[in-house]
């Protein structure tokens, strides 16, 4: 679908949103703090130093004209309550490989910790900041901003000859996990989602088109994931937050032998598809997750099965709606950049942590002499998190 035809049809399915006017608006610049990493913002992303990979376009591409990088500024800052003993924190930072949709452009932090800094997980593709206090620090402050490069991610069905992933990344993105099981049910689901299908790509179109016709959104869910697969297969409710819904679709390509990942992150700015996609303001509950699956030739290919279900619950559209027609090819295959991946990480062991494994790391986590706990826990821990136009 060329821009032209996406763009009639949109103006007569309202598919397409003006951003409210607020989101256009330049936030004042602001005083950068003492301590950064030794890698500087430049001025222009699209000047970074790494070289991307051969773009590729979508069929159903928004625009014709070469995209804009959009450059955003990411504060976020976080106060420690009740602590007792020594305390350290942990939160997850922007992949910090360059891609075609998303460069990190570097961080600086101030607050009153004892020692803080940044490790990367090169196995998982994760890059964590990490701030520790000592014993007897009453209200443990953080402060951290990151500036952020973004365009939108298409992908391009009529093109082959993506460079191949290595081999130990596509065995573990075929691996069960505790959240994410791949033999009994989960199997038989996805054999019975894709049929006769025996093309890998058509395999992951039919197991995205099952998940998107089985699945239900549910905001009032604390966590952007909730439950093992498996155990929302055998009771039948299929319904949950991102997390899930990107986690079904991820053990069913697994299942068949087809390499899946989930992506974790966060939404930043408004939507030019629909309202609720969108969100501007505290982004401290905006966390999100999409998913990938590989096949040879294309790479990895992008997809967003619970953000159809979610226009499908906040914009009130029936299943035989025409906008709902296009969000769902839209959203095989395309991602709109006014959100940043953190990592594709699961069961995550946090470094210098006592505390479990955990099943992924999308939300700040922190640790004292009482235990573990997240930034869902308002009572322990405040978190505010804001985004601005840089450019």
């Amino acid at each position: 679908m060329k821009r032209r035809d996406f763009l009639a049809a949109s103006a007569v399915l309202s598919v397409l949103a003006a951003a409210p006017a607020n989101a256009a608006k330049k936030i004042a610049a602001k005083k950068r703090p003492a301590k950064s990493t030794a890698r500087p913002a430049p001025k222009n992303p699209a000047a970074a130093p790494t070289t991307p990979p051969t773009e590729t376009r979508n069929v159903i591409s928004l625009p014709d004209e070469p995209d804009k990088w959009r450059t955003y500024d990411i504060r976020s800052t976080v106060a420690l309550n009740r602590v007792n003993g020594k305390a350290r924190l942990w939160l997850p930072l922007a992949q910090y490989k360059d891609t075609l949709w998303e460069r990190s452009l570097g961080h600086n932090w101030q607050g009153n910790f004892e020692n803080a800094g940044i490790y990367r997980d090169p196995v998982a593709e994760m890059e964590v900041f990490y701030a520790d206090w000592a014993e007897g620090v009453a209200n443990p402050q953080l402060q951290i901003i990151s500036q952020i490069a973004t365009q939108d991610r298409h992908f391009d069905i009529t093109r082959r000859g993506a460079v191949a992933e290595r081999t130990e990344v596509l065995r573990r993105c075929l691996h069960s996990t505790d959240r994410v099981p791949t033999d009994g049910i989960v199997r038989h689901t996805a054999e019975h989602a894709i049929g006769r299908i025996r093309d890998p790509l058509a395999q992951g179109k039919a197991i995205y088109e099952w998940v998107v016709e089985n699945t239900m959104y549910d905001p009032f869910l604390k966590s952007v994931a909730n439950d093992n697969i498996g155990s929302m297969l055998e009771s039948g409710k299929l319904s949950g937050k991102s997390g899930d819904i990107a986690l079904l679709f991820v053990g069913l390509c697994r299942a068949i032998g087809i390499p899946a990942r989930p992506v974790f992150g966060l939404r930043m700015d408004s939507s030019r598809l629909f309202g609720s996609l969108g969100v501007i303001g505290n982004l401290s509950t905006a966390q999100h997750c999409r998913a990938e699956f590989y096949t040879p030739g294309y790479g990895w290919i992008p997809v967003d099965p619970s953000d159809v279900r979610k226009a499908i619950r906040d914009e009130r559209l029936n299943m035989g709606d025409p906008k709902l027609t296009v969000l769902k090819k839209l959203l095989f295959g395309f991602w709109e950049m006014n959100w940043i991946s953190f990592n594709v990480a699961q069961d995550v062991s946090l470094r210098g942590s006592s505390g479990k494994t955990l099943p992924f790391l999308i939300y700040p986590q922190a640790e004292t002499a009482d235990g573990h706990f997240d930034s869902l826990d308002s009572s322990r821990m405040n978190y505010q998190v804001n985004a601005s136009r840089a450019d």
